[in-house]
């Protein structure tokens, strides 16, 4: 085991296209494609979950992805990622009361109001991961100072660019925090979205309540 969400994560980027398999063997079945860049045009990442060895000495992780449909995990030999980083961060998402806290080393170190999906356009519930940050968007905009995407996908369009990714950001309307009024993204003051940002790094496991 590789994550132990809220002590010792793993991450790696992704340094060439690579197929993810249902079984760590290059016959099984394929689930998707992962390619080194993400839609946001950053670097691709997945969350590393488990590693094994096959009998033939094919060294395989199983990884958490950005694959359809949400939270989809599967095989990817060992070589397709970079060299593992670590993260001590897990952030929580309680749809019902409409909060989150950030858990570091086993201890909260963040906790902030948010608003989530519409009835009509919920937020996905599961297990997914921090993917990217994107910085210094524009002043006033509907994601407020910066977002962060996630491994997250909805079955509908997201406030997020180019689909249904669902992000976590701030907001122009922080009036309506709490609340449920996105299309699946998760919404925080801008205040609040800054002060996770210095505390919160890419390859943070991200659990959905």
């Amino acid at each position: 085991m590789l994550s132990r969400p809220g002590r010792t994560s793993r991450y790696g980027f992704v340094e060439h296209p690579v197929l993810v398999r249902t079984d760590p063997r290059p016959g099984a079945r394929i689930l998707g494609r992962l390619t080194t860049r993400t839609q946001d045009r950053t670097d691709e990442l997945v969350l590393v979950l488990r590693r094994a060895t096959t009998p033939g000495g094919g060294h395989w992780l199983r990884v958490r992805t950005p694959l359809k449909p949400a939270g989809t995990t599967g095989w990817i030999p060992a070589d397709a990622v970079s060299r593992l980083a670590e993260v001590h961060t897990w952030l929580v998402v309680d749809r019902r009361r409409l909060r989150m806290r950030l858990v570091r080393d086993g201890r909260v170190v963040f906790r902030a109001r948010i608003a989530v999906g519409k009835p009509s356009t919920p937020t996905p519930p599961g297990r997914f991961y921090v993917r990217d940050k994107l910085l210094d968007l524009p002043g006033g905009g509907l994601y407020g100072p910066l977002a962060f995407g996630t491994s997250a996908r909805s079955d509908h369009v997201t406030d997020w660019p180019g689909g249904s990714v669902v992000g976590i950001h701030g907001t122009n309307e922080p009036a309506r925090i709490p609340g449920t009024v996105s299309h699946g993204c998760v919404r925080l003051r801008n205040a609040d979205i800054r002060r996770l940002s210095r505390l919160m790094p890419v390859g943070t496991p991200v659990t959905i309540l």
